[in-house]
């Protein structure tokens, strides 16, 4: 059939594009790609993407149905995010619906139109407000209205109401509270629509060193070209600094900055700072966030509105109308790379991106990834340092504690307890890291030996003993705790291990004066309840820190003079090849806590391997050091970043299915993998996940396009043969995890 045909990404697992007819009525001249189109697929009515208008198809013209509606004017996506998408598609080698249908909000997918975003009010104080500030008498009993009116007094262009919820938790009822007094009034925003010749700050600008200044000048004087800055800082150095001086440039250009953080919970710090310092609207993408509120966050970021996008991972795909500039902030972080679905990692989309729209890229961290450092010594990067701290401070001494024939109480050694009492009796703050969240790892009887056991994971389930439940990290699942031994009947059943919930109920116990501050996935679960933590801790009523990863990354206590790895051997050895360098992150990006202002910091690590080399390098010679260590073993072993690498998983609910498709994906591939070695198949490190059987596959090639040329002739071949449709597979390209 000869005629206009639309060619449309439908979101589906299916590896290929889709043809339909025009719309009745529709002419397909005026129809650009990019735009939302609802077609009927199977039975069900989706929203796909319009990639091109061909002149022909190879299929049946009889058998083409028309799509049923155009949903845009003008493209969803501008031109450059359609080019990052089918770029991604094609390195990731995954199904172009899904792939498109990342990039989109959860709104726009389902059909919603792309309408004008609202720009939120703004909060200013009034003269009334100054006035009532000013008269000692007028908020005597009114504490929370003093702080708000205190922030606004420094804010005169106004605030936004999620920068002010940090300073007080109840800020909008306080706030109305002030409204109805003629204290404080909402006001519409400025947007910031032509260059801002000085960028508004209320609060006062730190002072820069040599080497913060001559790594902003460095990027400004590339932001009309693409080049990748890695800018390796210690904690403490002044890298958000060094992001708000070249977004301040940005912004004057007229232009727009993206910047990528790895967690939800560095971005309550890293926002107030921005909004304290940078004009306009502030754009903010992650899940924490409603639907709604996603999409409108995305619209203000399209429409240019927002001049500075903050978001986690899926931000990446945040469509900008005037970009300057990309920040992927802790660059090294594992939760950049998405785990299931179409699997990116943002920070090298974001490479692309920067690269595709000619623009600067800045990759921040304390511990780089180890292909970073890579990239920085054969010149890709330009390697750009911070080599010590802001104001002069000390990096804190770090001391390893071994804990061999030592009593534990609940997993806290004597010397390490001791330590903690002397910092707080000094009213600093004690930070302890356990990257296990829950009560223990495991329920056990002890007249029997059983353990909680998942009935759908090789895992254990940990005791969340305040819910009484019993839960899988894995797969989700839960049930009450056992009353008795399901085995032999025992009511003797212990919890095994420790858990940050069980720290916490341990200190209670040893410090019941002293305020306590938990940060884990479980106590950050409702909305609002990590900011109402990290304003407890910042206004130190809690002065005993306890936390998971989430404590550990970014955050800024000035406070913290004390920190306590209570475990450090549960990441020296690894089934995964990166582990001991995962692990060397973590524990500098933890004792990067202590000593931050001007009281000096102490990191003491417990462990029952005190002459592990990892430790010893990292504590007598830094991360450098051992990052050259770890490059040389994996150049031995030809391991990335000196080898590219590509992971075929399967899953069945037969474990042996998911096997005989993987030795028939190998069968399919063994002609055809010129310079490849192929590893396995073999059974995942945990097998059974979800109820459901998983192997894999590792295929890895000293060149990155000897690889590429093969998947795009291999995954072809095993999509059109399909050995078992039972089996559900996926293709991991650089793959992360091994597991």
């Amino acid at each position: 059939m000869t005629g206009p045909i639309l060619r449309i990404a439908v979101p589906s697992p299916l590896h290929q594009i889709f043809d339909y007819l025009p719309p009745p009525g529709c002419d397909p001249a005026t129809l650009p790609p990019g735009v939302r189109v609802r077609v009927p697929f199977g039975r069900r009515r989706v929203v796909g993407f319009l990639l091109e208008v061909g002149a022909d198809t190879t299929f049946d013209s009889a058998a083409l149905r028309p799509a049923e509606a155009v949903l845009d004017a003008e493209p969803a996506l501008p031109a450059e995010a359609l080019a990052l998408l089918n770029w991604a598609q094609r390195y990731y080698h995954h199904p172009p619906g899904e792939v498109f249908a990342t990039a989109l909000p959860v709104l726009l997918r389902q059909g919603e139109p792309a309408t004008a975003p609202r720009i939120p009010p703004l909060w200013q104080i009034t003269p009334t407000g100054h006035a009532a500030l000013a008269d000692p008498a007028a908020l005597r009993r009114a504490p929370a209205q003093r702080l708000l009116l205190e922030h606004l007094a420094q804010c005169p262009e106004g605030v936004e109401i999620e920068a002010l919820r940090p300073v007080v938790h109840a800020s909008t009822p306080t706030l109305r509270a002030l409204q109805n007094k003629g204290w404080v009034a909402l006001i519409a925003p400025l947007l910031q629509s032509e260059p801002v010749a000085a960028p508004v700050s209320p609060m006062q600008r730190l002072a820069l060193n040599v080497a913060q200044t001559a790594a902003i000048a460095a990027v400004a004087a590339e932001l009309d070209r693409f080049g990748v800055f890695l800018l390796e800082g210690v904690t403490g150095s002044g890298k958000t600094e060094v992001y708000l001086r070249l977004i301040e440039t940005v912004l004057a250009q007229g232009r727009q900055a993206l910047v990528l953080t790895p967690e939800i919970g560095l971005t309550p710090q890293l926002l107030a700072r921005f909004r304290e310092r940078l004009p306009g609207p502030l754009a903010v993408l992650h899940s924490g966030l409603s639907d709604r509120e996603r999409l409108n966050a995305w619209l203000l970021a399209r429409n240019g509105a927002a001049r500075v996008i903050v978001g986690t991972r899926s931000a990446i795909f945040a469509p900008l109308q005037t970009p300057g500039l990309l920040i992927v902030d802790e660059e090294h972080d594992a939760s950049f790379k998405q785990q299931d679905g179409f699997r990116y990692h943002a920070r090298d989309l974001a490479v692309v991106r920067a690269r595709q729209l000619g623009i600067p890229i800045v990759l921040g961290s304390a511990t780089p990834a180890l292909e970073s450092i890579n990239n920085a010594q054969t010149g890709r990067y330009r390697l750009l340092q911070l080599p010590e701290r802001v104001g002069g401070g000390s990096p804190p001494l770090i001391e390893i504690l071994d804990v061999r024939r030592q009593p534990l109480t609940e997993g806290l050694s004597l010397p390490l307890l001791a330590r903690m009492r002397v910092h707080l009796a000094r009213d600093e703050q004690v930070l302890l890291f356990l990257n296990r969240r829950g009560f223990a790892p495991v329920l056990f009887c002890h007249e029997c030996g059983w353990l909680s056991q998942c009935r759908h994971c090789d895992a254990r389930m940990t005791l969340h003993l305040r819910r009484q439940r019993l839960i899988c990290h894995h797969c989700g699942d839960d049930r009450a705790i056992d009353p008795a031994c399901p085995v032999c009947g025992s009511v003797d059943l212990r919890p095994l291990g420790q858990g940050t919930e069980r720290l916490e109920t341990a200190l209670r116990r040893e410090f019941p004066t002293v305020g306590i501050a938990r940060m884990d996935r479980d106590s950050t679960r409702r909305r609002g309840s990590l900011e109402t933590l990290l304003t407890e801790i910042h206004n130190g009523d809690c002065r005993l820190l306890i936390g998971t990863q989430m404590l550990a990354k970014g955050h800024h206590f000035p406070d913290v003079t004390l920190v306590g790895i209570v475990d450090a051997d549960q990441g020296l050895y690894g089934v995964d090849f990166r582990s001991s360098e995962r692990m060397a992150q973590l524990i500098l990006q933890v004792a990067g806590r202590a000593g931050r202002a001007d009281k000096p910091g102490t990191v003491l690590i417990q462990t029952h391997h005190p002459d592990h080399p990892l430790l010893r390098t990292l504590t007598s010679q830094g991360y450098p050091a051992f990052a050259e260590a770890a490059l040389a073993e994996r150049r031995e072993a030809l391991l990335p970043p000196f080898a590219h690498q590509a992971l075929l998983r399967a899953e069945a609910v037969d474990s042996k299915r998911a096997t005989a498709f993987l030795h028939a994906a190998r069968a399919l591939a063994e002609p055809i993998a010129d310079g490849l070695e192929l590893l396995g198949p073999a059974p995942a490190p945990m097998e059974r996940r979800a109820g459901r059987y998983r192997a894999q596959l590792l295929l890895q090639a000293a060149r990155r396009q000897d690889l590429h040329r093969f998947l795009d002739r291999w995954i072809g071949q095993l999509w059109a043969q399909r050995p078992d449709r039972a089996v559900r597979w996926a293709l991991d390209v650089d793959p992360m995890e091994l597991y």
